[in-house]
C-alpha cells in the first residue's frame, strides 16, 4: 500500500508557516502498514491541485490532502476536488448546525462565508469535524482513496485518529509495517557504522538498518515492510540485544530518549546533585534537564557567565587564566565547572565555553570550538571539541557533547583525552 500526501497554502511555498502535518499523517498511515512515497507542497492553485491530484490517483491507492479548506475567496480545494470528481455542490446540515453553535459560543456572527463551510461535494463521505468549522472529506475512485482535512494542525490530527484511520483500515486489507529505533551516542556515524559491520552485515534481508545522525547521537531505525508483526518484532529485539553487547557504553535507549533523559535517571535514581555554568551554550543545557518533570529533586542552579567578569565574579575563575590562555581554554572550562559545582553544593558540574560565532574565531580557535568540563566529587575532566561553524548547530553539538561527558563521568566510562590547550593566547573578549 503507498500514499501520497499533498499539503496546499501558498503560506507554506513563501516559508511563512512549516508543514508539520505531513509529518503527523506520515507516522499515522506508516504505523498502519501504508508507505508513504511521495510529500508535496503546492500552491493554492486550480491547476496545480488537480494536476497532482490526478497524478496521485495513478501512483498511489491512497492521497490525503490538508489545506484550503476555510471559508474566504483564496481556499480553493473543495470547489477544485469537486470539479476533479464531476460533482455538484449540496449543504450538509449537520455541518451547518456545527458551525452556527461554535460561533455563537465564540459571539461570532454567523454569516454566508461561514455557512459556505457547510456546502461539500455531493460525492463525498463528510468526515465530522468536532474541534472546527471545515469537515474533513473522502473521495473514492475505483479501488483509490482521496481524503482532504482541513490544514489547522490539531484538527486535521483529530480527522486522522478519528475518522481517516479506523476507515483506512476497514477499507484496505493492511499489512504491518515494523519501525524499531536505538539511539546511540559518542560514536561518530562512520566509526560507528565500522564497529558495527558485522552484526549489520548478518541482519536477514527483510530487516533494512538505516542511519539517521542528530547533534550528540546516531538513531539506529531497522525496518521491516509487509510482515507479520509480532514475530518480526522479537526478531528486531533480538538482534539489538546483540548490538548491546557490541556497543554496550553507547546506548542512551530507544524511539524518542535523550541523553538527557539518561542522566537525568541516573541522578534521580543515586540521589546526586547537578549545577551548570555555560558560556557559549547560553543556558541550553540548564533548559534541557529543567524541561523535565522532576528536576527540581537534582538540578541546583544553572549559571549563564557570558561575559568575562561573570566568569570571576560568579564562578571564582581566575582573570590570571583569562589573560593567559583565553576564556576558551581548558583552564577556564575547569575553573567555571569548579566553580559551579563549589558555589551550588552540587556533587556534579558542567560548563561549556567556546566561540559560537559567526564572529571571533581565529586561526588557531576557529569559530565552533568548545571547551567542555565536568567537575566531579574526585575529579575534574575537560574535553576539546569542534562543533561546526553555524551559531544554533554549534550550541545543539556542544550542548549534546556536555551532556554526554556527563553520563560517563556518572557512569565512571574513560574519557577520550583532551586535546591541550595553547599557552600564552591572548585573551577573547566577546561574548562566547
Amino acid at each position: 500500500m503507498k500514499a501520497t500526501i499533498i499539503t496546499i497554502g501558498d503560506e507554506i511555498l513563501i516559508g511563512q508557516i512549516v508543514d508539520t502535518n505531513s509529518v503527523s499523517i506520515a507516522k499515522h498511515l506508516n504505523a498502519a502498514g501504508i508507505v508513504v512515497r511521495e510529500k508535496i507542497s503546492i500552491g493554492d492553485d486550480r491547476t496545480q491541485i488537480i494536476e497532482t491530484a490526478e497524478r496521485a490517483l495513478a501512483d498511489s491507492e491512497v492521497t490525503v490532502i490538508t489545506g484550503g479548506l476555510g471559508p474566504t475567496k483564496d481556499d480553493i480545494t473543495k470547489k477544485t476536488l469537486a470539479e476533479l470528481f464531476h460533482s455538484d455542490m449540496r449543504c450538509d446540515e449537520r455541518v451547518a448546525a456545527h458551525v452556527e453553535k461554535m460561533l455563537t459560543e465564540r459571539g461570532i456572527e454567523f454569516n454566508e462565508l461561514n455557512r459556505s463551510q457547510a456546502m461539500v461535494p455531493a460525492c463525498c463521505t463528510v468526515l465530522f469535524n468536532a474541534h472546527g468549522t471545515a469537515p474533513g472529506m473522502w473521495f473514492e475512485r475505483g479501488s483509490h482513496v482521496i481524503v482532504s482535512l482541513p490544514g489547522v494542525p490539531f484538527e486535521m490530527e483529530h480527522l486522522m485518529e478519528d475518522e481517516v484511520m479506523p476507515r483506512l483500515k476497514a477499507h484496505f486489507a493492511l499489512r504491518q509495517i515494523v519501525h524499531r529505533t536505538m539511539i546511540t551516542a559518542g560514536l561518530p556515524e562512520s566509526m560507528l557504522a565500522k564497529r558495527i559491520e558485522a552484526w549489520e552485515n548478518a541482519l536477514p534481508p527483510y530487516l533494512k538498518l538505516a542511519y539517521l545522525p542528530n547533534p550528540g547521537s546516531v538513531r539506529l531505525r531497522l525496518s521491516a515492510y509487509e510482515v507479520e508483526g509480532e514475530s518480526v518484532a522479537r526478531e528486531i529485539e533480538s538482534r539489538f540485544e546483540a548490538l548491546r553487547r557490541i556497543i554496550p557504553h553507547n546506548i542512551i535507549g530507544f524511539e524518542t530518549a535523550t541523553m538527557q533523559e539518561l542522566v537525568h535517571k541516573i541522578l534521580t535514581e543515586r540521589s546526586l546533585t547537578l549545577a551548570t555554568a555555560e558560556s557559549c551554550t547560553g543556558g541550553s543545557i540548564a533548559a534541557r534537564f529543567t524541561a523535565m518533570p522532576g528536576a527540581s529533586a537534582y538540578f541546583r542552579c544553572g549559571v549563564v557567565s557570558y561575559s568575562n567578569e561573570s566568569k570571576v565574579d560568579l564562578l571564582g575563575v581566575d582573570p590570571a587564566n583569562i589573560a593567559r590562555y583565553g576564556a576558551v581554554s581548558e583552564q577556564v572550562a575547569r575553573q567555571m565547572a569548579e566553580g559551579a559545582r563549589r558555589a551550588a553544593g552540587a556533587d556534579y558540574a558542567v560548563a561549556t565555553t567556546g566561540i559560537a560565532g559567526p564572529s571571533g574565531g581565529s586561526a588557531e580557535k576557529p569559530v565552533g570550538t568548545v571547551w567542555i568540563a565536568v567537575a566531579t566529587p574526585r575529579k575534574t575532566v575537560a574535553i576539546l571539541k569542534q562543533c561546526g561553524t553555524d551559531r544554533g548547530q554549534i550550541i545543539d553539538r556542544a550542548s549534546a557533547f556536555a551532556i554526554g561527558l556527563l553520563r560517563d563521568c556518572l557512569n565512571g566510562h574513560q574519557t577520550p583525552p583532551a586535546e591541550t590547550g595553547h599557552p600564552g593566547m591572548s585573551p577573547e573578549r566577546t561574548p562566547r
